[in-house]
């Protein structure tokens, strides 16, 4: 068995006989990723559901068919995305060739989380092979079935030269970490984020962190209760809650509440039924660990809908919490789990204060029959993504980049933008060798007569440009 460090030298020195960047490359591994998908299509919706009782519905809408569609695009759209991209020139440069072009940075480590383990381990992994990258993947340890599909028979589909899964826990992933790669792209808390970060500051490793974060949801007075109830309880308890973009705590007047409860009590039923234990549609918690800690946010705030929970089965049902307050342990870290506290507010003003007063969230949702209170809250907050009277429905747009800002994470990636992720876009000139007479007057020595005509020939709106 190879060891890592024979491991990275075999991508090394793949990467730097060129084998990745050509485009008949790139498509031939995309495909292979493809055939994998379609091949194994019943292997990985079993590894989906042993690791994380989840249904086949959220697996097709959530983890296969979004990455078959990012390896639809890419290859579609690859060879538009190679090619070198015009920029605009100034006077004295306009008998040369400027443009930017997009090359691979060579070899790339994808760490992914286990809450989505396929979605978030392949669509990284796709702008990866496009760019036409060597990648070391290391999935996560947490969700072990799903993991050894991707350790065992992803390879057979992919250059083995050129692409290696490294399986393990957190000595494997530090390990993987005091490696020098030319790139980074970790999907996972802000706690383990800042490790990675600080690994790779050691070799200047440029990263992109998809982090987390409590992601709020306004709901204004004016709006239809069993609609936004519907929508909340939907993307709250998809996946048992465990999605870094599912509405974290939710927003509104005491009035709002008051309506808002009955409405979702009357929504979690129809979705789960009586019972939800019993429902197919309800996912569990992935881990014993996550379960407990789970188990010790019910006891925030009061109960006011669901609150059940089988340690056996790592079953919660889907709760909602009333009476929180801020300085709650709910409140203070990222949920990740099918509980919603909500919050009351007296206005609008007092909401947004709140939400400004926070980490910047990874997404933000904002509820109102009144599209001015969307646009206000738009307006008036930052975070990584943003929906209006929905959940994270912005997520299926391949042309919106996804990603977080601060301590919600940096980068972006989807569509076109994984591929520009695991780009270098390097600047580029080509200038012909003749002409000196007319490039004679920026030496030596200098006249204020030179200096004129320079600045006029290297303006370029308003930006000038060393010769």
């Amino acid at each position: 068995m190879d060891t890592l460090a024979d491991t990275l030298q075999r991508l090394r020195e793949a990467f730097g006989s060129g084998r990745t960047r050509p485009a008949e490359f790139r498509a031939s591994q995309l495909k292979g990723l493809s055939r994998f998908l379609k091949d194994n299509k019943q292997l990985l919706q079993e590894a989906l559901a042993q690791d994380l009782h989840k249904p086949s519905f959220e697996a097709e809408v959530s983890e296969l068919s979004i990455a078959q569609s990012e390896i639809d695009l890419a290859l579609r759209s690859l060879r538009a995305w190679m090619k070198d991209q015009p920029v605009s020139r100034n006077l004295a440069t306009q008998l040369d060739s400027a443009f930017i072009r997009k090359e691979p940075y060579g070899m790339v480590l994808v760490i992914s989380p286990w809450n989505y383990p396929l979605n978030l381990t392949l669509v990284p992994l796709v702008g990866a092979l496009a760019a036409g990258n060597c990648v070391v993947l290391k999935p996560s340890e947490f969700s072990r079935s799903t993991e050894k599909v991707l350790a065992e028979v992803l390879p057979r589909y992919l250059d083995q030269d050129c692409f290696a899964v490294v399986r393990g826990g957190p000595e494997e992933t530090g390990q993987l970490l005091e490696r020098k790669f030319d790139y980074i792209f970790f999907t996972g808390s802000p706690r383990v984020g800042r490790l990675v970060m600080m690994a790779a500051a050691k070799h200047l490793t440029p990263v992109t962190l998809e982090l987390g974060g409590k992601n709020p949801c306004y709901v204004d007075e004016d709006c239809d209760p069993q609609t936004v109830a519907n929508r909340v309880a939907f993307f709250r308890f998809f996946n048992a809650g465990q999605t870094c973009v599912a509405p974290d705590y939710v927003l509104c007047s005491p009035a709002t509440q008051e309506r808002l409860l009955p409405a979702l009590q009357s929504a979690i039923s129809r979705f789960y039924g009586e019972d939800p234990r019993g429902s197919a549609s309800l996912g569990r918690i992935c881990s014993l660990k996550h379960f407990q800690r789970l188990q010790g946010l019910l006891g925030c705030g009061r109960v006011a809908i669901g609150g059940q929970s089988d340690e056996r089965d790592l079953y919660i049902a889907p709760t909602v919490l009333v009476d929180v307050r801020e300085t709650e342990p709910v409140m203070q870290e990222e949920i990740f789990g099918p509980i919603l506290p909500i919050v009351t507010v007296g206005s609008l003003e007092e909401a947004l204060a709140f939400i400004r007063r926070r980490e910047k969230p990874l997404a933000l949702y904002a509820f109102s029959n009144r599209s001015q209170v969307v646009r206000q809250v738009l307006a008036q907050t930052s975070s990584g993504g943003f929906c209006g009277n929905d959940g994270f429905m912005h997520l299926t747009l391949a042309s919106l980049p996804f990603g977080g800002v601060g301590a919600s994470g940096m980068g972006r990636y989807h569509g076109r933008f994984s591929f520009d992720t695991f780009s270098h876009h390097r600047a580029c000139l080509l200038r012909r060798p003749g002409l000196e007479k007319v490039y004679s007057l920026r030496y030596p020595p200098y006249s204020p007569r030179n200096l004129q005509l320079l600045l006029l020939a290297t303006q370029d709106r308003g930006c000038c440009t060393l010769l």
